[in-house]
């Protein structure tokens, strides 16, 4: 497996550092944003180091972002980073 990051992980990585700043800004522990959220602590604490399993990038559903940003009072478009380009395999 190669060891340069890709625009999928950097992106991964920008959505953690915003999920802990949010999370941050309103004074609650990963514990309590994860349980509010019908999440395990282990899955968001993953979600805010932007990976699912070690050198896998975070890859949340739809439903769990709506939901983070609902418990930590962020607009979903603030909380998700600007897509990379490239992405689809196809083009």
């Amino acid at each position: 497996m190669s060891e340069a990051p890709d625009s999928w992980t950097d992106f991964a990585r920008e959505l953690g550092v915003r999920l802990l700043r949010a999370r941050a800004g309103k004074h609650l522990s990963q514990e309590q944003v994860a349980h509010a959220a019908g999440l395990a602590t282990f899955t968001y604490r993953k979600l805010e180091k932007g990976e699912s399993n070690p050198g896998t990038a975070a890859n949340p559903r739809l439903r769990t972002l709506v939901l983070l940003s609902e418990v930590l009072d962020v607009p979903l478009r603030d909380l998700v980073p600007t897509p990379p380009d490239g992405l689809a395999p196809g083009r």
